[in-house]
């Protein structure tokens, strides 16, 4: 008889849980995106622009969790990039299309391409960046760009817009052009920093604990004079950084070889791999034992 196929290893209940928890932080995070549609399609714009503010919390949380968990997996990751697509591209051009561009037939155009740069600078991030250690983003992150857009009619709603010269700007013509900026920026070369290093020991982690607590006391107490003007100078320090240290050629990820030309880097042959024979030990009373030529 043969014999039984081996069963696989049954998960432990404890281990389901810990696989489960980041990916319902993940589908927490497409709820809130599939929610500000139908707010913003029912002319609820402030309640979109705060689900669109509570998946981001929640695309946060998930990747943590998973990390402090160690339960993060392939799927959890193409999972968490599906769902960016919706919450962070879909839903805020909708929220601008219902807001501002219903009543033209043509603008829709651009809510098409906002959606376009969110799904194409996500697969980019998944084959370049996913599962690698860096201090920076490849192009504006899509949860700063949808953030930023959702929260328009937030900042569009308060004193600071309409009681000072920001609300004689022909803020129509304008968001075609945010629009796109944010689009282009979405799969544009510019490197925006991850989330800032808190410690007591280094000026830079000073520093970083600092804009932390400034960022949670905005979110908290100031949030729709907060979200927009603190996305709008993300994404122009962004911009200011990468020219700077473009100029002084000290962009993070550049190599930083003498050779610069990409077609001879792709032309030159490579070196043939040697491979050292490993001589055994000779047998006085026999014959050598094994072959010479294996591998070390």
């Amino acid at each position: 008889m043969s014999e039984p196929a081996e069963y696989p290893r049954r998960i432990r209940p404890r281990q389901a849980a810990a696989v489960a928890l980041p990916n319902g932080f993940t589908l927490a995070n497409l709820f809130f995106g599939i929610f500000a549609i139908v707010a913003a399609s029912r002319g609820d714009f402030d309640a979109a622009a705060r689900f669109i503010v509570f998946g981001g919390i929640a695309d946060a949380l998930d990747g943590r969790i998973a990390r402090a968990t160690k339960s993060g997996s392939r799927f959890g990751e193409e999972l968490d990039s599906l769902v960016d697509a919706i919450s962070f591209g879909t839903a805020p051009a909708l929220i601008m299309y219902f807001a501002v561009f219903q009543s033209t037939r043509w603008e829709w155009i651009f809510c098409f391409f906002f959606t376009a740069c969110a799904v194409m600078r996500l697969a980019r991030f998944n084959v370049m960046q996913a599962g690698r250690k860096t201090t920076h983003f490849q192009g504006l992150p899509s949860p700063a760009a949808g953030g930023i857009l959702a929260t328009y009619y937030w900042f569009s709603q308060t004193p600071l817009y309409t009681e000072t010269i920001v609300a004689d700007l022909p803020w129509h013509q304008v968001l075609r052009f945010l629009i796109l900026g944010l689009g282009m920026l979405m799969i544009s070369n510019v490197q925006y920093a991850k989330f800032p290093v808190v410690n007591f020991r280094t000026l830079q982690g000073i520093l970083g604990f600092l804009l932390v607590i400034s960022t949670l006391v905005g979110v908290i107490f100031l949030p729709k004079q907060f979200f927009f003007p603190a996305g709008m100078a993300y994404v122009l320090y962004g911009i200011g950084r990468t020219v700077f240290l473009g100029l002084l050629d000290r962009l993070p990820g550049r190599d930083d070889g003498p050779n610069d030309d990409e077609h001879d880097a792709l032309d030159t042959p490579a070196a043939p791999r040697r491979h050292r024979r490993r001589r055994l030990p000779r047998n006085p009373s026999g014959p050598e034992t094994g072959r010479e030529d294996l591998p070390p």
